[in-house]
């Protein structure tokens, strides 16, 4: 006789189970995947260095719009709100490079530390597109922003993280796919994990302009209140937070990489 464990109930974590609960998540290797993600996260020490996770898990728009770290279904949780052009299935969420982007409701003013942030994200397709495109962000103006970009010329993308012009940190690569941040973890330390977690050499260019006081957006960045440079890839994982240092950056893509991997959607 084959015995189904999960007759037998499972114990998760109770951050996770929260959002199974919240987000209405019944396949058992997607509850397995988020609790794995979450007691990852937390023995990396980097669970409370969160403000926002978005696990991109469920297939459909209702359960891509919670947000792991607090799964409530209001603004002031920072659950997403998809604007535009959309495609939810099993691999995560695919805007159409038009005019798709959600809103975070995290507004980086008020709830990102000013030198101390980070903008990570995991994308199983590649960029469509040539220009700019934003990963996701805001920006107010030249000097005041918090986005993370790339650039594409051809077959090579270019990417940018946060901060001033004359403070970017240009990685290049041949795909989007997979892991990538940028954190702050000083007004003089600004660095890109790269797909395979290593980092790049620290930025140490001074910052000292406040962060925009608008939502951060994803698949493009809140341009005083309108989507700019919008991107075309399918979001597998997306989080904002303070700062990551260079060992945490590693962790977290690694988390990301083990939960995706569990999905079998890298």
């Amino acid at each position: 006789m084959i015995i189904n464990p999960y007759s037998f109930g499972i114990t998760y974590d109770p951050d996770a189970q929260a959002f199974i609960t919240a987000a209405g998540i019944t396949d058992n290797t997607q509850k397995t995947a988020i609790n794995t993600l979450v007691v990852d996260m937390k023995g990396y020490g980097i669970w409370t260095k969160m403000k926002a996770i978005y696990p991109f898990v469920g297939g459909t728009a209702t359960t891509h719009k919670f947000n792991l770290k607090n799964p409530a279904d209001t603004n002031a949780a920072f659950r997403l709100v998809f604007n535009g052009g959309w495609t939810h299935s099993s691999t995560g969420a695919l805007p159409n490079g038009v005019n798709g982007y959600a809103d975070t409701f995290l507004n980086a003013n008020t709830a990102l530390q000013q030198f101390s942030h980070h903008n990570a994200f995991y994308h199983n397709t590649d960029n469509s597109g040539i220009g700019l495109r934003s990963m996701g962000g805001a920006q107010s103006s030249a000097s005041v922003n918090f986005r993370t970009t790339i650039e594409t010329s051809g077959t090579t993308l270019t990417y940018r993280d946060l901060g001033l012009t004359n403070a970017e940190t240009p990685v290049t690569a041949n795909t989007l796919r997979g892991f990538r941040a940028s954190s702050r973890t000083a007004n003089n330390n600004m660095f890109i994990v790269k797909a395979d977690g290593t980092s790049t050499t620290p930025t140490t260019t001074t910052a000292t302009n406040a962060l925009p006081a608008l939502n951060c957006y994803l698949a493009a960045h809140n341009n005083s209140g309108a989507g700019a440079n919008y991107a075309i890839m399918s979001i597998a994982f997306h989080s904002l937070g303070d700062g990551l240092s260079a060992a945490e950056g590693l962790n977290l893509r690694n988390a990301v990489v083990t939960y995706n991997t569990t999905l079998g959607r890298l």
